[in-house]
C-alpha cells in the first residue's frame, strides 16, 4: 500500500517546493527596473545639461553627439581618468567646412570655444568617414581621450592626447596624434580649396585659437571625437 501512495506524496511535496526560476525572477525584474531607473536618471541629467548650455556668440552642438559625449564624461570622471569639468566635443558627422569643435564648461554651461578642426588626410575629403588606430595611417581616431601635457613641437605649442579606448584610439600618443595649430585650418583655405585642410590624423585647430584652447583643456580633461558610425564603450550609444 505504502508503495502505491509514495509517488503521490513525493509529487505533492515537489509541487510545494519553491521553483528556482520563480525565485530568481523577482531579482531579474528588480535589476531591470533599477537599470531602467538609472538610465532614465542619466538621460534626464543629460537633457538638463543640454538645456543649460548657453552662448551669446556660438551655436550649440547637436543633442545626439552631446549626449554620447556627456555619458562618457560621467563614466570617465567616476573612474578618475579625467579631472576637469571641461568637455571638448568634436563632431565628425559634420562637414569640415563648418565649425565642429566645442569646448564646454560643464559647471557653468558656457560654450568657451566653437572652432574649425581638421581630420586626417586619409579619413576623407570634406567629410570624415574612415578611421584608424594604426601608425602611419594618416587617419583620425574616434572615441574618448584624456588630454595630456603641453609641449613645443614642429607646429609650436601642442597638446598630447591619451586615447582611452583599446583598439580604437589607444595608440594616439605613440602615433603622435596631438592638438596643434595649422594654417590650413582656416576660412581662407576653405575658400581656396572648397574644403578644410587635413592633417596626418591630428585634430588641428586654427592658429589664432590654438593656444587659448590648449591652455583651457590641458591636463586631464575629457576630449571626445564623435561619429555616428560607432558606439563608444564609454558613451552610448553607450556608457558601460
Amino acid at each position: 500500500m505504502i508503495y502505491t501512495i509514495l509517488p503521490t506524496i513525493l509529487f505533492m511535496l515537489a509541487s510545494l517546493s519553491p521553483n528556482k526560476a520563480s525565485l530568481s525572477e523577482p531579482k531579474i525584474i528588480k535589476s531591470a527596473v533599477y537599470a531602467k531607473t538609472i538610465e532614465s536618471s542619466v538621460e534626464a541629467k543629460i537633457n538638463m545639461a543640454y538645456r543649460n548650455l548657453h552662448s551669446d556668440k556660438f551655436a550649440l552642438p547637436k543633442l545626439e553627439s552631446f549626449a554620447v559625449a556627456l555619458k562618457g564624461y560621467y563614466s570617465l570622471k567616476e573612474k578618475g581618468l579625467i579631472k576637469k569639468d571641461i568637455l571638448t566635443l568634436v563632431d565628425f558627422s559634420l562637414s569640415s567646412n563648418t565649425k565642429r569643435l566645442w569646448v564646454i564648461d560643464l559647471v557653468t554651461g558656457d560654450v568657451l570655444f566653437h572652432s574649425l578642426v581638421a581630420h586626417g588626410r586619409n579619413t576623407g575629403e570634406e567629410y570624415a568617414s574612415n578611421f584608424s588606430n594604426s601608425a602611419e595611417s594618416f587617419k583620425s581616431s574616434l572615441g574618448f581621450y584624456s588630454t595630456g601635457e603641453i609641449y613645443s613641437g614642429k607646429h609650436g605649442m601642442s597638446l598630447r592626447l591619451d586615447g582611452l579606448e583599446k583598439g580604437v584610439n589607444d595608440n594616439a600618443r605613440a602615433r603622435g596624434v596631438v592638438m596643434h595649430a595649422a594654417d590650413y585650418v582656416s576660412n581662407s583655405f576653405i575658400k581656396n580649396h572648397s574644403r578644410l585642410g587635413r592633417s596626418q590624423g591630428c585634430p588641428a585647430v586654427p592658429a589664432e585659437l590654438s593656444k587659448e584652447i590648449i591652455n583651457t583643456i590641458k591636463n586631464k580633461s575629457c576630449f571626445f571625437i564623435y561619429h555616428p558610425s560607432r558606439a563608444s564603450k564609454f558613451g552610448t550609444k553607450s556608457i558601460s
